[in-house]
């Protein structure tokens, strides 16, 4: 049996791999008794705290406090080594140790120099000039401190801040901005300055803006003013880590300064494309530095190393973390899973750089135990090689290295497979000459037509003219230069992908539409750029549908959902996006200013992005029009419940944890046949007799509407209609369920009966639910005088016509004779007639399954109610490809979101029979 190795052997297997820590031991033995009894516990910020606490009492001034914290680091770092070259510390108890060892030093350092350069008697507290409150200097760690990755011997990248200029109320007053100078300096000195102690951290202030010739601190003014007007691409990536570490207890300055001055900054509102171009800039600049200083065997900077890794994880930030704060966090390894969970590396890539993160940052420490030197260069003599070697695993140097250069490979692949420019085609730079000429002489006319013939375009002329046009056009000379450049290079792509799309002109052009819509943000197009294979399923999903073009140009956003799958989608699992959804409205990250706004923004991104995914499948030819209907319906119910939540939450005035009140759908939404484009008819209800619910309720009611109708920079949820109400516009928009039951058994017309038949609970309490469909199924089974409903109803169906008149010859698959409307009443009258005879008419099961049913009960002959059936699915399959596809008679130019519907009218003759079907039915049933 083998017992463990005791302390002592522990710390003499570790020692060759550190003079740094043989040094210690030597000239301070002392220290090993300690280190003998603690060896087997990590050294965390308690035990940290808990010995600066231990001598806070002695600390008088300045020499003693630095005594304190070089002590304090000796001890850190002696049992952090042992422990780590003796395999009893992992990575991240390492990075975590140094971490918070930098967090408790600066805090503890800073509160005593604020305590003394605070005395009255000497400069007093910073106050505010406009405030006129307290003022704290905010201390922001960068780097691998602000990420909580740490090396054994770095320097912490700091900037100093602070909310407000202003003078301090001190005998020696000065001004706010000369206070935190002095401050800062203080600081720097407890932490940089090598005594005969050593020193606790190395500092670097180079990261601030204008660098090292700049002032030490800075006002939250000047670094906002500095951020819009002169913040550098490389400052976005070293702001990503940025964290404020100390003189943070003022949380609401510390969000302000993050949230509302940093984060605009490093993370777009949209999703930033142009952050890879950016990228290979910088890392253009990088390996030119390491060429010229011939830095191959830095482990940090070489290539293969671990800023490769960074930079990969960044740039997947920079580009989507405006939109998903789930990616607004700081180090390295959490970024790389999060991004294999949302599908945006693939797991071999984050395993691979995930095993050589892991490695090289091991090796990094190794290198730098040797002599706690900021290193991350291998040694070159043979010795400390072999040192190097044993310390990382491998019984010899060139075994170490073999696995080092296949990590060092894996980086550079999944690098440069993710930032490798675009290859284009052969034939790309003919011909983006061919229509960027300002002149066009005849032979590149010809040149252009035998170019467009070769590939397939029977009428060259036409494009070519087309592309003239759209070259000449306004809009493209007021674009600026960068994207007029993006343009250049998109329409050759462009013209190679509708290529193979006919109609190629109409595609073409819905190409041009779309480009002329999102072009104000360069970002989209750096999208198509970089990504061609996205610009080619783009073509395809224009080409089919005028509505997809219309779609994507109002929410330019969606172009990232073809980017992430290459098969066709897979059917909505609605439980996981619920989950999904609650979890990004509530996520950590969120912010704590216009957190509505925000929330909203979520929220129809969010929808946008689902109606999308089913307008991808859809087209591809894999959704059933029921199906479809049954998603975009549960994704309406899932919005409405989570709306109903947050505006119930959002009420100042509420007195109960859940309100009694329940969302009620008719129309589409009720029958479960919603469309792309459809608004919610709704009837708010609720059931509770506290003295203000009805005050409370419309509250609510009104919210709901707000939350779904507002126009925010992402666009709206739903149009709403909620006309359907007790007393229509003219009435409450919230009832109590007893006045709504008494309405429908006393005052509501045979139509609000009518629409009764496709109405359900939606969303909320499930009680008022439960009493809305007893009452529901009590007013359908009414026993009624059939030839007075039957007049009620024909009355009804003639109204209709008369508002939908149609001048054309062409059938109106809706509101014409033998179309959907018809069928829709024949429904609703044998529901009402009915159900008081066979409740089961009564279910919200949908037209198709009503005939079917009526059929059974007897009700309609069995034959022509199936071929009503099969008729009132092709009108509804018509009507739907119709609306897709943007038939002029269908689709207005402006905008679908909120627009009235046009009608679909076609050319009848091939629907010939379904239409008798409908008429002889309706003949059977409402005939004398």
């Amino acid at each position: 049996m083998h017992s463990d190795p005791s302390p002592d052997a522990i710390v003499s297997s570790a020692l060759p791999f550190s003079r740094y820590v043989q040094r210690i031991l030597d000239s301070e033995p002392a220290r090993k008794t300690a280190l003998l009894k603690t060896l087997h516990l990590p050294f965390r910020r308690v035990e940290m705290q808990a010995f600066l606490d231990s001598q806070s009492k002695h600390i008088t001034h300045e020499e003693i406090l630095h005594s304190v914290l070089r002590d304090l680091r000796k001890q850190v770092m002696l049992r952090l080594a042992i422990r780590d070259l003796s395999h009893q510390a992992d990575l991240y108890e390492v990075m975590s140790s140094m971490t918070e060892l930098a967090e408790v030093t600066i805090n503890f350092a800073l509160q005593y120099h604020e305590h003394w350069l605070t005395q009255s008697n000497r400069f007093g507290l910073p106050k505010g000039e406009h405030s006129n409150t307290t003022q704290r200097m905010l201390v922001v760690a960068m780097g691998k401190l602000g990420g909580g990755e740490l090396n054994v011997s770095s320097d912490v990248d700091l900037i100093f801040v602070y909310p407000e200029e202003g003078e301090t109320d001190g005998t020696k007053s000065i001004s706010n901005h000369e206070f935190f100078a002095r401050l800062g300096r203080k600081l720097i000195a407890s932490l940089n300055d090598y005594t005969a102690e050593g020193y606790v951290f190395r500092v670097d202030m180079r990261l601030r803006p204008h660098g090292e010739n700049s002032p030490l601190a800075i006002s939250f003014p000047m670094l906002e003013e500095y951020f819009v007007k002169q913040g550098r691409e490389w400052e976005r990536h070293a702001w990503i880590k940025g964290r404020v570490i100390a003189g943070g207890s003022d949380t609401e300055a510390e969000s302000i300064l993050m949230e509302q001055i940093v984060r605009p900054f490093v993370f777009r509102k949209y999703l930033d494309f142009c952050a890879y171009e950016a990228m290979r800039r910088l890392h253009a600049q990088l390996r030119k530095e390491v060429e010229r200083r011939e830095m191959h065997d830095n482990i940090k900077l070489g290539p293969g190393g671990i800023r490769e890794i960074e930079f990969i994880t960044q740039v997947f930030q920079l580009i989507r973390g405006g939109r998903d704060v789930d990616l607004c966090i700081r180090p390295t390894l959490s970024v790389l899973q999060r991004l294999q969970k949302k599908q945006q590396l693939p797991e071999q890539a984050v395993t691979e750089l995930t095993q050589a993160y892991h490695f090289l940052r091991k090796l990094e420490h190794r290198l730098q135990y040797l002599d706690d030197q900021q290193t991350q260069t291998l040694p070159l003599n043979p010795a400390d090689q072999t040192l190097i070697a044993t310390a990382m695993g491998f019984s010899d140097y060139a075994s170490f290295m073999q696995q080092l250069d296949i990590h060092r490979k894996n980086v550079t692949r999944q690098f440069e497979l993710i930032f490798a420019t675009p290859r284009k085609s052969p034939t790309h730079d003919m011909l983006a000459y061919l229509w960027q000429a300002e002149t066009q002489d005849i032979s590149q006319t010809e040149a252009a037509a035998t170019q467009l013939s070769t590939m397939g375009f029977t009428e060259p002329a036409k494009i070519s003219e087309r592309l003239r046009l759209f070259y000449h056009s306004t809009f493209y000379h007021q674009l600026p230069k960068s994207s007029q450049q993006q343009i250049n290079t998109l329409i050759p792509m462009l013209i190679e992908a509708v290529a193979e799309l006919p109609p190629v002109e109409i595609t073409l052009e819905r190409m041009l539409q779309l480009l002329e819509k999102i072009s104000s943000q360069t970002s989209y197009l750096a999208l198509l750029l970089e990504h061609p294979y996205t610009l080619q399923r783009v073509a395809k999903l224009v080409s089919i549908s005028q509505w997809a073009t219309d779609y994507l140009g109002r929410h330019p956003i969606l172009l990232d959902e073809l980017l992430r799958h290459d098969a066709p989608h897979l059917v909505p699992d609605w439980h996981t996006l619920n989950n999904e959804l609650i979890y990004l409205l509530n996520h950590a990250n969120s912010p704590k200013n216009d957190v509505i706004e925000w929330q909203m923004d979520v929220l129809r991104h969010f929808q946008h992005a689902q109606v999308f995914r089913l307008l991808v499948t859809d087209l591809e030819g894999s959704l059933l029009l029921e199906t479809l209907s049954d998603h975009l319906t549960a994704l309406a119910d899932l919005v409405l419940d989570t709306v109903l939540n947050l505006a119930w939450s959002g009420l100042k005035k509420r007195h109960r944890e859940k309100p009694a009140f329940a969302i009620i759908g008719y129309g589409k939404l009720g029958g479960k046949e919603l469309g792309y484009a459809s608004d919610l008819d709704m009837v708010f209800l609720y059931e509770d007799d506290h003295p203000d619910a009805a005050e409370i309720y419309t509250k609510l009611g009104q919210s709901i509407n707000a939350w779904l109708t507002r126009h925010t920079s992402a666009g709206l949820l739903y149009e709403t209609d909620l006309r359907l109400r007790p007393n229509g516009a003219s009435g409450l928009l919230v009832n109590s369920m007893e006045a709504f039951a008494q309405y429908q058994r006393e005052q509501a017309w045979v139509w609000e009966h009518q629409a009764l038949t496709r109405a359900r609970f939606v969303a909320g309490d499930k009680q008022v639910g439960e009493a809305f469909e007893n009452t529901r199924k009590e007013i359908l089974c009414q026993s009624r005088n059939l030839i007075a409903l039957k007049q009620d109803i024909l009355k009804m169906r003639e109204k209709m016509l008369d508002v939908h008149p149609n001048p054309t010859a062409l059938f109106d698959i809706k509101h014409d004779r033998g179309g959907i409307i018809d069928v829709e009443f024949i429904v609703q009258y044998l529901v009402l007639g009915y159900a008081c005879q066979y409740s089961q008419l009564t279910g919200n099961i949908g037209n198709i399954a009503l005939l079917k049913l009526a059929g059974e009960l007897g009700l309609i002959s069995i034959s022509t109610a199936e071929k009503v059936r099969s008729a009132y699915r092709e009108f509804r399959r018509i009507q739907h490809r119709k609306r897709l596809s943007g038939d002029t008679d269908m689709t207005s130019s402006a905008p679908i979101d909120g627009q009235a519907q046009k009608p679909t009218r076609i050319e009848g003759n091939h629907l010939k029979d379904d239409r008798m079907a409908v008429l002889a039915l309706w003949e059977e049933v409402f005939g004398n």
